[in-house]
């Protein structure tokens, strides 16, 4: 299975995870809300970590990678609250869009500081996504 594969289901978990946390966030504090499914997240993932027996390669993690996986979990976090905030405040078919112009960043960053190549096939493409989800989000 190839990357598209998993890219396109990792889209399908992403839509519903805005439709559940849609309903699951309503009458509740976003940010307990936030910490319900990051539980689940960390419990979910560990169980299949130990079950797949690949916690045996945690010592051989160097420091770097330990520092960015840190920063990004960080960085995972903030966004899933500021989501949850946006979710409870507003409707999901609005905020998903707008939650989805991480594409259109991701594509600056990796040009700005992984070196990956900035083509126009890629401007334009992150042109459209983020036009796209102005429109969808404001209209």
């Amino acid at each position: 299975m190839t990357w598209v594969f998993w890219a396109l289901l990792s889209a399908v978990f992403a839509a519903a995870t805005a439709l559940l946390a849609k309903v699951g966030v309503a009458g509740i504090d976003s940010n307990l809300a936030t910490a319900i499914r990051t539980t689940v997240i960390v419990v979910f993932t560990w169980a299949i970590a130990l079950g797949l027996e690949k916690h045996n390669g945690l010592a051989e993690i160097g420091r770097r990678s330990w520092l960015f996986l840190v920063l990004s979990g960080i960085c995972t976090g903030l966004s899933w609250l500021c989501y949850f905030r946006a979710l409870q405040l507003g409707p999901a078919s609005s905020v998903a869009p707008v939650d989805k112009l991480s594409v259109v960043f991701v594509i600056l960053g990796a040009w700005l500081f992984l070196g990956e190549n900035l083509t126009p096939t890629k401007i334009g493409g992150a042109s459209l996504i983020a036009i796209g989800a102005v429109i969808i989000a404001f209209a």
